[in-house]
């Protein structure tokens, strides 16, 4: 459970630590060529490997691009971890192209345009006649509890 602990701790630090590499550090242009942002990372239970999950907005291009540059520039990201965070051994970087935003955003549109077809065939049926049946509705349960 402790070894847990540190595990999820260490990840956090991988994080943030990227996160600012990445603002700040990585110097290659080719990362510069997306919005990069890290979603996740995932470390080994015995802090050998570490999976740094990135989000890439922008065209496929750009996307792969981006990716070709934080793969060069892993060997740069190893060292600053291993300056920033003082482990006894720095975890090998891998970094992956984290594809749920973009997934999310594809289902989202998806919705939006389901919502307006229906309201383009709500608007055909028109609204007065769902108004209509809701009354008859009324009036049927007031007549019944007259009877």
């Amino acid at each position: 459970m402790a070894q847990s602990r540190r595990v999820e701790r260490v990840a956090a630090l991988i994080r943030r630590e990227v996160s600012e590499l990445l603002i700040s550090g990585i110097k290659d242009e080719r990362v510069q060529h997306g919005m990069v942002s890290v979603t996740s990372v995932e470390v080994a239970g015995d802090l050998q490997h570490c999976k740094i999950f990135v989000s890439i907005f922008g065209s496929a291009e750009d996307r792969e691009v981006a990716m070709a540059g934080l793969q060069a520039a892993s060997v740069y990201v190893k060292g600053e971890l291993g300056r920033r965070l003082k482990m006894r051994r720095t975890p090998e970087v891998a970094f992956v192209l984290d594809r749920g935003l973009e997934k999310g955003n594809t289902v989202l549109g998806l919705l939006q345009r389901l919502e307006a077809e229906r309201r383009e065939r709500g608007d055909e049926e028109g609204p007065a006649d769902s108004a209509d049946s809701a009354g008859d509705t009324e009036s049927d349960s007031d007549s019944d509890s007259e009877a």
